[in-house]
């Protein structure tokens, strides 16, 4: 995980306070992440995460408050790195064709009940 900042950015100055008091016990949480930070001259705070999968996920820090900033490093740290994939474009496949048949049956039925003379 690398976290880059600039030192004179006051958009980084909520950053660097993380940095100084939190990043020490996160690092200690995980000790099987590497954490590295790196001044970024003249840009907007982030952190980037990289994944095994050779996948990155950069977020941006600009005006969040420390526990913000706390929360997104939380968030890389809980990811997998896996694209997202969209649900709606999914197909869904129904395993048991037999219950959309029942209820469609049951559906007709009622409908012949309440309309006389339908089997003339």
């Amino acid at each position: 995980m690398v976290f880059e900042y600039c030192d004179t950015y006051t958009s980084s100055a909520n950053f660097r306070t993380y940095i100084h008091n939190h990043l020490e016990g996160i690092a200690r949480k995980n000790p099987h992440v590497e954490f590295v930070v790196k001044q970024r001259p003249n840009k907007e705070p982030v952190v980037r995460g990289f994944y095994i999968n050779n996948r990155d996920k950069v977020i941006c820090l600009k005006g969040l408050e420390v526990n913000g900033i706390e929360k997104k490093v939380e968030l890389l740290l809980d990811s997998s790195g896996a694209k997202i994939k969209p649900l709606k474009r999914r197909i869904v496949e129904s395993r048991n064709e037999a219950a959309r048949v029942i209820q469609q049956t049951r559906m007709l039925a009622v409908l012949d009940t309440r309309v006389p003379g339908m089997h003339d």
